[in-house]
């Protein structure tokens, strides 16, 4: 059961396959050239949560300022820097793979080839500096695991490295399996947060590198998105519990609250930093789109509830308005006005 006042896994993937219609009527992403700041914002949030999960220090702003001006401020330990640099580097590239033709594309969905240049890419500029102990001369960055590896506290194990190479491959089989499925139309939307959640854990239980999976695996669950049109899932620190038991609970054949921690994900990115630059100032969206650092999602949920806002609550629980409706609000919030009349969706 769900917690009170949020919305059931159903009405997760209800929400979900409606979001699909609207990418789809709308022309899909835009792209990172067309919509930087949006695609900045989300680059941000993912490579401090990601790389957080796995225990870097690193805040959220001393991340902006490292990626956006290449400075180090703080005084954490250098590995915490590289980190960050390199998980963002492999994100970069990822989120490029949504509307670019690349020399690493094909008709695969994802290659082994680049599933080596994104461990690469995101481990290389930390494992100069801060090795795996354990690691041989080539067991570095891209390269497959030479040792077996212990099972894990939940109970998963790892297969023999000598059966990394099949396993991997068949990981990309599935995952071009999945790829055709969507192109032909014939996979709903509402299944593909679970086919993902299977695809992820799958990931993660080959554990294919010595070190450096858990970033590689995220950043390779946002490229299947990328490739299928759809924002990133970003796993933010606050939910690394639940992450790791939803993980946990799809490795012992639950995949559900995986594929619903990936669909909340997805929708949160879309509802927040894409629906409203795809949809336009007069189109109507979830009216948490709309909160930025003039005003809160509180205030503007309160101006809605009080009649202030010009908005509409719609059979799902959701307010909408759009953002005409707010730039009104926020030049005469402090006027006294009648009350709002919904705003209109032109």
């Amino acid at each position: 059961m769900s917690p009170r006042g949020r919305p059931s896994r159903a009405a997760v993937y209800a929400r979900f396959e409606s979001a699909a219609h609207d990418l789809k009527r709308l022309g899909g992403l835009p792209s990172p050239a067309e919509a930087a700041g949006i695609w900045d914002d989300i680059w941000h949030l993912e490579a401090h949560n990601s790389t957080a999960l796995e225990g870097n220090t690193l805040i959220l702003r001393e991340v902006q300022v490292l990626l956006d001006t290449g400075r180090a401020v703080g005084a954490k330990e250098l590995k915490d820097y590289l980190e960050v640099t390199g998980y963002a580097d492999a994100a970069k590239w990822v989120y490029t793979q949504a509307h670019s033709a690349h020399d690493w594309h094909s008709s695969d969905l994802v290659t082994v080839t680049e599933i080596r240049h994104v461990h690469a890419v995101a481990m290389t500029a930390v494992w100069d500096v801060a090795p795996h102990p354990e690691a041989d001369p080539r067991e570095g960055p891209g390269s497959f695991r030479r040792h077996d590896i212990q099972p894990f506290g939940g109970g998963m194990t790892p297969p023999p490295w000598t059966q990394v190479p099949s396993h991997i491959q068949r990981w990309v089989r599935d995952a071009t399996e999945l790829g055709q499925h969507a192109a032909a139309g014939s996979l709903p939307a509402r299944e593909l947060p679970l086919r993902l959640a299977r695809l992820h854990c799958a990931f993660e239980t080959i554990h294919p590198f010595l070190d450096g999976n858990g970033r590689a695996g995220r950043l390779l669950l946002n490229l299947l998105l990328a490739r299928l049109g759809w924002p990133p899932a970003i796993i933010f620190k606050r939910s690394r519990d639940r992450y790791l038991d939803a993980l946990d609970r799809a490795d012992h054949g639950d995949d559900g609250p995986l594929a619903e921690l990936i669909a909340r994900s997805v929708l949160d990115n879309l509802q927040r930093l894409v629906v409203p630059n795809i949809a336009g100032p007069a189109r109507l969206v979830p009216l948490q789109s709309l909160a930025g650092p003039a005003i809160s999602y509180p205030a503007l949920r309160q101006a809605a509830t009080r009649g202030r806002l010009a908005a509409e609550i719609g059979s799902d629980g959701l307010w909408r308005s759009n953002q005409h409706a707010v730039d009104a609000y926020l030049a005469n919030r402090h006027q006294r006005r009648p009350r709002a009349e919904p705003p209109a969706d032109r």
